[in-house]
């Protein structure tokens, strides 16, 4: 079923990647409406139509579903019960399929095994004993998460020994409460033994209603603090050899899930090999380097896909190119970049520059 231009795209979640998905989708002719619990947010300003309801009001996703012609989502905290209530009415793209396995940390990982993929050692846990017990069988070091929700560092903690798990498991003792409400029986817990990496990297592709899967060149992602820095194309070292299995691999989810539309899949670049950390159903900070740098960037493919158009070609525009977010104040740069003939700012409209909060990002496209 194609959605032609004119037609209303609805959004759930109105941050910073619903915004980038509005503007794509303006230059192509459509129309942006989106449902949050917010009164406003970075996607406000470039859409039509905005929603203000929580994700489990029945009867404001009905009127949402009723004045939409497809509905896409821009983050994955989102009860799958919610798009399945939209999906009744208006299609849905992507699916709960890809909501259910990556929402869930454990769920994305097995899958992955299923496809003969390789991810670190990893156990969920739902009690300090099968945390304690788990350490026993993976070793450590290891790194305590959240099961589900966390994002940029955040609901980890770290084991450097199996005596610090105690401390571990009180440290995220209010994470986890929250988690347990929200995911009812499921463990709220993993804990995945810590890798050394050579690298981090992501692969970011796009499959379209008819199964047209289309790649971008593989991003080399630099984090710090847990949050993604800078993102350099192409790859470097060992990435560049272990890129391939892992867009095999990431192919592998994309067809198992039916996924429509933006799929990032992130690994460590290892001695033995690429290993799968974790995945995306939807567009994602390591791809916002394909605005500027490649022919078609992720967000307008992404919208081409959920409308049932043919994907543009993801060919890198210049021989390097360089993506670096503006964490908190480093938005107050902007007079510095403008300067910069080679710097293409992007800025998200939000007025707190909090530490910790991506305010924009900056691409810099190099000859070299």
């Amino acid at each position: 079923m194609t959605i032609p231009p004119g037609s209303t795209i609805g959004i759930v979640g109105g941050g910073q990647l619903g915004r980038m998905i509005a503007i794509a989708a303006a230059q192509l002719g459509y129309r942006i409406h989106v449902f949050a619990p917010e009164a406003s947010g970075p996607a406000s300003e470039v859409s039509t139509h905005w929603t203000r309801a929580p994700y489990e009001d029945a009867d404001a996703l009905d009127r949402f579903a009723g004045a939409v012609d497809v509905v896409t989502y821009e983050f994955e905290n989102i009860r799958p019960a919610a798009l399945a209530r939209l999906a009744e009415r208006v299609p849905v793209r992507p699916g709960a399929a890809s909501l259910e396995i990556a929402q869930y940390r454990p769920n994305e990982k097995n899958l992955v095994l299923e496809l003969a993929g390789e991810a670190a050692p990893f156990r969920a846990v739902a009690t300090l004993a099968e945390l304690e017990a788990a350490l026993a069988a993976i070793g450590t070091p290891a790194i305590l998460k959240t099961a589900a929700l966390g994002y940029d560092g955040k609901g980890q903690a770290r084991i450097d020994a199996p005596g610090d798990a105690a401390a571990a498991w009180a440290a995220l003792a209010g994470a986890r409460t929250a988690l347990s409400q929200a995911i009812g029986d499921a463990a709220p817990m993993i804990v995945e033994r810590r890798i050394d990496f050579l690298a981090e990297f992501s692969v970011v592709l796009c499959r379209a209603v008819d199964g047209e899967i289309a790649v971008w060149d593989t991003p080399e992602n630099i984090h710090r603090d847990g949050i993604l820095d800078r993102s350099l194309v192409p790859a470097r070292g060992e990435i560049l050899a272990q890129a391939p299995s892992a867009i095999a691999l990431s192919r592998a989810v994309a067809e198992r899930l039916g996924h429509v539309g933006v799929l990032t899949c992130e690994f460590f670049a290892t001695p033995d090999g690429p290993l799968f950390n974790e995945m995306a159903p939807r567009v994602h900070n390591s791809g916002h380097w394909t605005i500027d740098g490649a022919v078609t960037s992720q967000f307008e493919n992404h919208v081409r896909a959920v409308c049932g158009l043919p994907l543009g070609a993801t060919t890198r525009r210049a021989p390097s190119i360089e993506m670096r977010n503006l964490i908190g104040d480093q938005a107050d740069e902007w007079p510095e970049i403008l300067s910069d003939p080679a710097a293409r700012l992007h800025l998200y409209g939000k007025r707190d520059a909090r530490p910790g909060r991506k305010m924009g990002h900056v691409t810099r496209l190099s000859g070299s």
